[in-house]
Parts: C-alpha cells; structure tokens; sequence
C-alpha cells in the first residue's frame, strides 16, 4: 500500500512539473507573459484614434482574449489583424518576440517608419500584408529568415532602396507585392509564384544597365531570361531607347491581343473566363491563406457530395464533411444557384474580402472553388457540430458553457460590425450557425455570405434572408437589415441557449405562437424565470446570471432598432459591466412611453427607418477592406 501510495505521489509530482514548466514557458523573469510584453510595446508604438485597442492590458496574464488577437489552442499568439482602423505610429520591433505568429494583417493604415527587420525571427509566419501605409526605409533582408511565408505585401508604401538579393531564396513565396514604392537598382531572379513590382519607375531589369533609372514598367509576372550579349556594344544609346520603346509597344499590343483572344475563347466555350497566372502550369492559387481549389479536388474529398457526408442543409445550400489528400478534415459548402451569383472576379474579390475577417470566433476560411456552374466554400471542420445540433445532444451543455457560448459569439458579432471596415451584417444569426470548435468555442459562421450572394442589388431594399422567428420586425416589413436585425438575432438565440428549445419552439410550447417575445417578458416581470430554463440543465444554473442573460436578450429583442444596444454595449453588459443602468434606463422609457399615447403607424415606420443604422453604405458589405 505504502508503495503504491508513494508512486501516485511521484506520478502527481511530475503532472505538476509538467503543468508549471509549460506555464512558465511564456513567463519573464518577473512572472509577466511575454507576449503580453510584445503586444504592449506595438500598442505604445501606435498611435490608435478610435480605441480599437482599448483592452490591451499590460497587467493580463493571457491576451487571448484581446481584439484583433488570434490564439492557438495552446493559447499561443497566431495572429495579429488590425486592417483599416487608422492606426499611426510605428511598428514596433518587440513583434519579433510573438515567435508563434502566422498571420500579421496591418494593411490600410497610417503606420510609418522602418519595417522592423526582427520579424526575420518569426519561424512560423505564412502571411505578412503591410500594403497601404507609410513605411520607408529599405526592404529587410532577414525577410529571407522566413521560411514559412507564403503572402508577402508590402505595395502602397514608400520603401526605398534595392530589393534584397535574399528574396530570391525564397522558393516557398506564392504572392509577393512590391508595387508602387521607391524602389530602385536591380531586380533579383524572384521565385514567387505570382509577383508585381509596378509603380517602381527607378528599378530595372537586370544589373547590365549602365544607368538604372527610367526603366518601362515591368509586368506582372517579369521574365529575367535576358542574354547578356544581347545589346550590340557599338549602338548608340538613342538607337537603345527607340529599340527598346519600339519593343515595348509591340509586346503590349501582343499582350492584350492575346488576352482578348483568350477572353473571347473561353466566353465562347462556356469556361471560366477568371485570368489565372500560374494556370498554364496546373498550380494551385494561394493569397496568403487563401486557397483555390479544383472542383475534383471537393468531388472526391466528400465522395461526390454524397448525402452521407452532409453536415447540414441552411438557406445558402449544404454542408459536406471532406476529407482532403493531406488529411485534412473540411466542411464544404456548396452555394445554391451556383451560376446565379456573379462573375467569377467579383466572386472572388467578395471572398478574399470575407477571408480578412479573422477573429478567434469568427470561422475562418480555408478556400474556394468556382466553376462556370459552381460557387463552394472550404471550412474547417467544427467537431463539436453547431450549437442547435447541441442542445439536443446528449449530455446537455452545462451553463456555464451556454454563458460561454453566448459571450464568444457576441464578440464575433462585435468584430463584424464594429471592428470591420466597412462592416459585415450577418443577416441570420442563430444557433445553427454559431458553431463550436475541440474547445466548445463559440464560432460565427455564414458571415458575409447573404451579401455574397446579393452584390449585384444596387437597392439598400433585397430579398429577405434569415430564419423565421429570428427576423427582426423591421428587416420583415422593409427588406432593411441593418447591425440591429443582428442584434435582434442575438436576442433569439440566447433564449435558445436558456431554453435549449428553437425559437419557434419555445413560443409554441408556450401556447403563444407570434406572441412569444411578450410571454417572455410577462414571465420577466413575475419573476418566474425558471419556467423559461431548459430541463436538462436540472435547476443547475446560476439564477443571477440567468436574469441578466434575459435581461440582455429582451433589451437586443426591442421593436424599434433604435432602442436595441449595439453589440459592443452587448459583450459589455454579458461581462457585467452596464447591464444594471442600461436595464434601469430602458424600464423608464418604457414607462414614459406608456403613459405617452400609442404611435400612428406613419410615425412607427419612420422610427423604423430613421436609424443611422440603416444608411445604404451600411449595406455595402463585403468584409474588412
């Protein structure tokens, strides 16, 4: 007994050593996270106008919770996006400290200064965008150091000086762009799939010119294979400029006959007309972690879209489990009316535009697929299913996971709607399409998709998409969606995690059919709150929380878009912070208007729409830009 007591110490010795070195492992010597270290020397560095990094905190132990934070499992730092939020300053170089980063997304900003050539000591860095700030200085060459990057761009900046001879080290690189700066000297044998060093008058194509500057610009993909003899010595250099200008123009003109042939060819033969670079060699097309797959390449994943490996059947078409040649486990979707949704560019601006929306509970994209009759979007695999497949499962989920649920998704909302530029609206939250990962993480799925399919409306006004009895009254009675039609889905969906019935459901076991909102609140106010919580939860919930959970859900469930909070009021108040005086306040207005005699249906319509909420740009959704 003695000795099997003192080997179950030794094995609780070494669980506890194991467990503290692995804590410790991102500790300083003065117990502070460095990551948490890192992030705060970039926040110093920048200067942020709108606050978007507000609750970056040096004293936190974990940043996974932050904005514009991604995280691993593991709770380690993958990514950094913060595109399009005015941000100044400089790019601090304590970014080479975040050795586990992916994926930095700083496109679309103010950011001046040297790019800090300490992001050569990221190992595991796929995708770098510094496109469209004030960068100056030269191009570092530790850029070479990363092996893993596949995405590099740094367009729309003012960089100077010759491009490092390193990059052409770089045979992993599918996406380089380097347009539009102040580049200069020779351009080294790039190896990149697809690269663009337009917009760069001084640079030139090989380093034979006696004077490289005033080059003609280079196309998009340059070919380098110059003879070194190939200039006779004795010419003058006037004859040089008429040859080479003459030359030129002959090989524009070529280009663009042959690119009207090649428009005209496949138009005729009912194929993609989409110009793809790298077709020619049967390449895949990688922008940054984005990928482009082969139609055959989904059919035999998913055994020809068998009924057998469908997920899920939405609105927008049905989700098959793959299973791709390396492995990896995928959920396909594929688009309804295929052939209805555009031309193939648009349909792919639309998506790498969604796919620049990353956020740890936003589902990511893997890629995409495009045929002349087929749209499918490539996810990763949620094994945990959706949160409705949940709730009827077995065993029911805990409350403390549905809390969990409710707040990861509501911060996804936040970040598509007030973290996006311009901003996504959702347009059928519900608890099919929050999803959840290995962890029981809340994931927002189908985000961007109900405009993905209706860029080409030009009206504010288009056909109503959602779920009956998460719409929103106004988005029924104008066809107007705005952030607040999602808010009023939010709503819905945490009765369903409190019920753990639909919503159609838990108005018609209640005997209420449309009037299911004010049955919830009839039994708010005769505090009779647990006739509302799912059985299956078996009285083990926190009532306090359960309160304030209704309490949120009837202020995002108000009539008027104008009365209901925005999401950013909504993690707030699921946090604990505000729920008290905003519930306080929204009581007294309720009062104030009963007593008030009822609206006309003229002025209740103009409330309706007299909402900043509702402008028409607030439509011109399509991801963060």
């Amino acid at each position: 007994m003695d000795l099997r007591r003192s080997e179950g110490t030794l094995l609780c010795c070494v669980a506890l050593f194991c467990f503290w070195t692995s804590a410790i492992a991102l500790l300083s010597p003065k117990g502070v996270n460095f990551e948490v270290q890192a992030l705060m020397s970039i926040k110093y560095s920048l200067k942020d106008p709108h606050g978007v990094l507000e609750n970056w905190d040096e004293d936190a132990v974990d940043p996974c919770s932050w904005t514009m934070v991604t995280c691993s499992p593991d709770s380690l730092v993958i990514g950094l996006g913060t595109p399009s939020q005015n941000l100044s300053g400089t790019l601090s170089p304590s970014i080479g400290n975040l050795t586990n980063l992916q994926i930095v997304l700083l496109q679309n900003n103010n950011i001046s200064g040297p790019i800090p050539s300490e992001i050569g000591r990221l190992p595991k860095l796929q995708t770098l965008d510094l496109s469209n700030n004030l960068f100056t200085g030269e191009i570092p060459s530790s850029l070479a150091y990363l092996k893993s990057l596949q995405y590099l761009r740094l367009n729309n900046n003012s960089l100077s000086g010759a491009i490092p001879l390193s990059l052409a080290n770089m045979t992993q690189l599918s996406f380089l762009d380097l347009s539009f700066n102040n580049l200069s000297g020779p351009v080294p044998r790039l190896l990149a799939k697809t690269f663009n060093i337009l917009g760069n008058p001084t640079i030139c194509a090989t380093g034979t010119e006696k004077e490289c500057h005033g080059t003609t610009p280079l196309p998009l993909s340059f070919s380098f294979n110059v003879s070194e003899n190939s200039q006779p010595s004795g010419r003058s250099k006037t004859h040089k400029v008429a040859l080479a200008f003459g030359s030129s123009l002959g090989c524009i003109c070529l280009l663009i006959l042959g690119f009207g042939f090649l428009l005209w060819w496949r138009q005729r033969h009912n194929q993609q007309i989409f110009f793809d670079v790298t077709e020619q060699h049967h390449e895949e097309v990688c922008l940054g972690n984005l990928k482009r797959f082969h139609f055959r390449e989904l059919q035999i994943a998913t055994n020809n879209f068998s009924s057998k490996n469908i997920l899920g059947k939405g609105g927008f078409g049905n989700v098959y489990k793959g299973y791709l040649q390396d492995g990896t486990v995928v959920a396909v979707k594929r688009l309804k009316d295929g052939n209805a949704v555009g031309g193939e560019i648009q349909f792919q601006t639309e998506v790498e535009m969604i796919s620049l929306a990353v956020h740890r509970n936003l589902l990511r994209l893997y890629g995409f697929c495009m045929t002349a009759t087929e749209r499918l979007l490539v996810y990763p695999y949620m094994s945990n299913g959706s949160v409705a497949s949940r709730l009827k499962g077995k065993p029911a989920l805990d409350w403390g996971t549905r809390k969990r649920i409710s707040l990861g998704a509501a911060r996804g909302l936040l970040y598509l709607h007030e973290q996006c530029d311009p901003k996504i609206i959702h347009r059928d939250v519900k608890a099919a399409n929050i999803l959840l990962d290995d962890y029981c993480e809340a994931v927002v799925g189908d985000f961007g998709l109900a405009k993905l399919l209706d860029h080409r409306d030009s009206h504010v006004t288009t056909a109503v998409r959602g779920t009956v009895g998460h719409i929103a009254p106004e988005y029924l009675s104008t066809g107007q969606s705005s952030e607040k039609t999602d808010v009023f889905g939010f709503g819905i969906l945490l009765l369903e995690l409190i019920t753990g019935l639909r919503a159609l459901e838990f108005g018609k076991a209640a005997n209420q059919k449309g009037a299911m909102l004010d049955w919830v609140k009839k039994i708010h106010q005769e505090k009779k709150l647990d006739m509302l919580v799912d059985k299956d939860l078996k009285n083990n919930y926190d009532k306090i929380e359960l309160e304030e959970m209704v309490q949120v859900a009837l202020l995002c469930t108000q009539y008027l878009p104008s009365h209901r909070p925005k999401m950013s009021e909504v993690v707030r108040m699921l946090e604990g912070d505000g729920l008290a005086e905003k519930w306080e306040a929204t009581q007294r207005a309720e009062v104030n208007r009963c007593r008030a005699n009822e609206f006309s249906s003229s002025e209740r319509y103009s409330d309706l729409t007299d909402d900043s909420s509702l402008l028409v740009q607030a439509m011109e959704l399509s991801g963060p830009r």
